[in-house]
């Protein structure tokens, strides 16, 4: 076994002592612990809003689905064994379905009513409040009114800035299918403006009473700041033949 020297001794002594007043130096004061500390709250916030983002864009949708479909299947099927005739506008399960090619978005079911608890469904409903909307089936004058969300829950109107001047509206019912044109657009009102749901929508240009529709959603999308409000008026009404063979706009 080699000798130590003294010199060697004293070498060996003097780094092993340094070792504890280096760890001392490495150990991180409170404002730099504040910081780390700051640091870790800010990712696991922005794990929670992610994960917030996603179940508000994504899930709901997936659930709201689901929900639609199984309704929707449910107003066919009552429609087939000869439930939910001309008199019944204001069944449970839906009043018919709103076919706009331009949203490209299939068909969205119709329900009474515009709050949350409703439109959460994945579905599109036709207001009674404040403005109380008129039904096509009715054959009266007046404005088929009509909510859904743009984001979340279905998303039935996301796409309703695709939308255009000319471009048809469909409403279908057991007997019938209501054919609507678009004639104007409203990209941006308060929410608070309820004359868009008019009976005659005067914002619109019009000024004599007839057979309007009028789709309504928040805008800009992801917010509910503002309300992007689209009107049609009704061209023709077609019978539905024992194929539920689509009017031309929709083939």
């Amino acid at each position: 076994m080699a000798a130590t020297t003294d010199t060697e001794h004293e070498e060996h002594t003097g780094a092993a002592a340094s070792r504890p007043s280096a760890a001392r130096r490495r150990r991180p004061g409170p404002i730099a612990m504040a910081v780390s500390v700051f640091g870790e709250l800010l990712i696991t916030a922005g794990l929670v809003l992610g994960l917030f983002v996603a179940y508000s864009l994504w899930w709901t949708n997936v659930v709201a689905d689901r929900a639609a479909g199984k309704q929707a299947d449910q107003v066919r099927d009552g429609w087939a064994h000869g439930r939910g005739g001309p008199g019944a506008l204001d069944t449970k399960n839906g009043i018919g379905f709103l076919h706009v090619p331009a949203m490209k978005n299939g068909e969205v079911l119709v329900e009474k009513g515009t709050s949350n608890q409703i439109l959460n469904d994945g579905v599109a409903g036709y207001y009674t409040d404040p403005v109380k909307s008129a039904l096509p089936m009715s054959g009266k004058a007046g404005n088929f009114s009509l909510a859904a969300h743009r984001d979340g829950h279905g998303a039935k109107f996301h796409n309703i800035d695709k939308i255009k001047k000319g471009d048809p509206i469909v409403f279908e019912t057991k007997d019938k299918w209501y054919v609507y044109k678009v004639y104007g657009i409203l990209p941006e009102t308060s929410k608070y403006n309820v004359k868009v749901l008019s009976a005659v929508p005067k914002e619109s240009g019009k000024k004599k009473p007839g057979h309007y529709i009028t789709l309504t959603t928040c805008t800009p999308v992801y917010t509910s700041t503002y309300r992007y409000v689209v009107w049609g008026e009704l061209e023709r009404v077609e019978k539905v033949n024992a194929d539920r063979t689509p009017p031309k706009e929709l083939r």
